[in-house]
Formats: structure tokens, C-alpha cells, sequence
């Protein structure tokens, strides 16, 4: 197994820090990309500007609630580029409204997972997003 690079595009710092504690306590090879608004994510994910480097991600962790240019917005732009449309996307939100998840599956989301508010749940739940993605399913190549 390649370690896969993961985008998170998350603007809460409180967020993003459990996320790489996840990560990281996991001992995770993976690569996590962190971004804070939807601008700069679809910036990486198109290589431009500052991101002209930037590794194409194999996995998106996206929340919905963003400065800028909101998750469902990134999603529809996301799933409607054919350069961009086969990286699977994890929406990942504290939202559990019922319009945001059907939005979501409608615009292809891969999986709609709440955030737990509770540090140690945060921790399972990425741990097993991201296990999901690296041992179970195959993924494309960037």
C-alpha cells in the first residue's frame, strides 16, 4: 500500500488539529493537505497559484460550512469537473439537517459522515474513514 494523499478542507482550527491528531496518532502514512476555505480548495485541486505543486488528493474530507465559497458549492464544482470528478469526497460537517445530506448525495458526495463533537468518537470516526478508504476500497490514480 502507496500512502494516499487526503485534502481536508476545514476552516475550524479545532477541527483540522483533531483531524492530524487522528492522523498522526493513527500512525498513518498517509498525506494530509490542509485547507480553510473553499477558494483555496478548488485553488489546490486545480493547481493554481500557490498550489501550482500541490499532489493531486486521492480522498477530499470537506466540510459544508465555509468561508468563501461553502462545501456544497466546492462539491458541485468538484463532481461536475471532469479532471476532478473521480476523487471520492467525504463530506464531513457538523450539519446532520436532512436538506444537506440529500443535497450532498445529489452532487455525488461519496459518503456524508457528522462531525462527533466528542474528542475521542472525532478520532474513531476519521481513523475509520480513513481506513475504509486505504485498506478496503481501491482508489484511482491521481
Amino acid at each position: 500500500m502507496h500512502p494516499i494523499e487526503v485534502l481536508l478542507v476545514e476552516d475550524d482550527p479545532g477541527d483540522v488539529l483533531m483531524t492530524k491528531e487522528a492522523f498522526e496518532e493513527h500512525k498513518l502514512g498517509n498525506r494530509l493537505h490542509v485547507v480553510s476555505d473553499g477558494v483555496e480548495a478548488l485553488r489546490f485541486l486545480r493547481r493554481e497559484g500557490e498550489f501550482a505543486d500541490a499532489p493531486r488528493p486521492h480522498l477530499i474530507l470537506l466540510d459544508l460550512n465555509l468561508p468563501r465559497k461553502d462545501g456544497r458549492e466546492v462539491l458541485e464544482e468538484v463532481k461536475s469537473d471532469d479532471n476532478l470528478a473521480h476523487i471520492p469526497v467525504v463530506v464531513l460537517t457538523t450539519s446532520e439537517a436532512e436538506e444537506d445530506v440529500l443535497r450532498s448525495y445529489r452532487l455525488h458526495a461519496n459518503a456524508y459522515v457528522p462531525k462527533p463533537v466528542d474528542f475521542e468518537q472525532f478520532i474513531r470516526v476519521v481513523r475509520q474513514i480513513d481506513d475504509f478508504f486505504v485498506t478496503v476500497v481501491r482508489l484511482p490514480k491521481s
